[in-house]
């Protein structure tokens, strides 16, 4: 299989309203800041993947129509990418397949969301025939699965501020996040309102508007640039159903085949000893030690006491988001490109003042729908 390279990255500065631009003026924000970080021309690029979560989140169907040009892919092979909130981790991955696959030089992957121009409570909480209802959006289906973990692992009810204190620290180190608190406390925290139990205010997501760009190029372009580039060693999808007999929501199939497969792909043998840094999908804190476990990084019912331990935080063994991650920044279609970004950008040594010392090897993960959708990649400073 051919070699295929980030040779850059962009993203847009995330907030609650972005109302200073239109969809295509926050797509266009986040793509010029990745061809500008490649080093690379709009002539340059031969084809570009577009990602979003569902229409229903802007109320606008099929946005990539209207957006072709915009995005740079007028005359150009468009394609659009659904796979919920996952979505931005598959963008980069079709992205990828098609580099490796030979049939372009250099494709552009761009995901957004500008959720301020609808509604994503009630986009989620509308009931398709034949579908189980989510009356109360994503806080309220995910948090029986929460309370499963917390009672299946022993888990102390401290552990979510934990992770929630972390996270928005490290948010406060990014320029581009949406929520920057360095003064949070655990304290804070646990006084802040109970929102769906065991899920407090402070430990979950916002709802932002946001986009992000990666420019992936084949291994001549890589070689070519006169920066460092991430090569992407391994990337990995897989799905199940939402609902079905014998459904472990706490730790999915198709979350745990995927970093299997994933891993073995980049020869990894031992994630925590072998990987660097890890960008996580942790919409609700609670989701951290869950996925700790899921992605193999821990055993089973030890992800709580990695964080407990202190060794996610950055300094620690394996930090985890120190970007701040999506309980920070939540434009929900660029959410996981957004992972998959910010890990590129640790083994490119460009993430600023949230950088890992020393990061050689990363993951970037995503997940979407009812844990049901999964998107990883493996990027490391060197080719494999």
């Amino acid at each position: 299989m051919r070699r295929a390279a980030v040779l850059g990255t962009g993203q847009t500065h995330h907030r609650t309203r972005r109302t200073d631009v239109s969809m295509a003026g926050l797509c266009r924000e986040a793509i010029d800041r990745a061809l500008a970080d490649a080093g690379v021309g709009w002539e340059q690029v031969d084809a570009v993947v577009l990602g979003k979560a569902p229409d229903l989140f802007e109320g606008v169907m099929m946005p990539e129509l209207f957006l072709a040009s915009a995005l740079g892919a007028a005359g150009k092979p468009l394609l659009r990418v659904h796979t919920a909130g996952s979505v931005g981790g598959a963008t980069a991955i079709v992205a990828t397949s098609l580099v490796r696959a030979g049939a372009h030089r250099r494709v552009l992957a761009v995901a957004f969301e500008k959720q301020s121009e609808s509604n994503a409570m009630w986009a989620l909480s509308i009931q398709p025939p034949f579908s189980a209802p989510i009356t109360a959006g994503a806080g309220g289906y995910f948090a029986p699965h929460i309370r499963s973990y917390i009672r299946r692992a022993g888990a102390p009810g401290h552990v979510g501020a934990l992770v929630a204190v972390k996270d928005r620290r490290n948010g406060a180190l990014n320029p581009y996040a949406h929520l920057r608190q360095p003064e949070i406390t655990v304290e804070s925290v646990q006084a802040s309102t109970m929102l769906w139990d065991p899920i407090r205010y402070d430990e979950t997501c916002p709802s932002s508007d946001g986009a992000c760009a990666v420019v992936i190029g084949d291994q001549e372009a890589a070689e070519a640039s006169e920066r460092q580039v991430a090569w992407i060693r391994a990337t990995a999808m897989r799905t199940e159903p939402t609902f079905y007999s014998g459904k472990d929501h706490v730790n999915p199939r198709a979350g745990a085949t995927a970093a299997a497969a994933l891993w073995a792909a980049a020869g990894i043998k031992d994630p925590l000893d072998e990987v660097d840094v890890a960008e996580l999908y942790v919409p609700f804190s609670w989701f951290e030690p869950m996925w700790l476990e899921n992605v193999g990084f821990v055993g089973q019912g030890q992800g709580w006491k990695l964080v407990e331990s202190g060794e996610t935080a950055l300094g620690g063994a394996l930090p985890i988001n120190p970007s701040g991650g999506v309980l920070c920044s939540n434009p929900i279609g660029a959410s996981g490109l957004l992972r998959f970004a910010e890990a590129a950008m640790q083994v490119m040594g460009r993430a600023g003042e949230h950088q890992v010392a020393g990061a050689s090897t990363a993951l970037g993960h995503a997940y979407g729908g009812g844990s049901q959708f999964f998107s990883m990649w493996v990027v490391g400073r060197n080719p494999q």
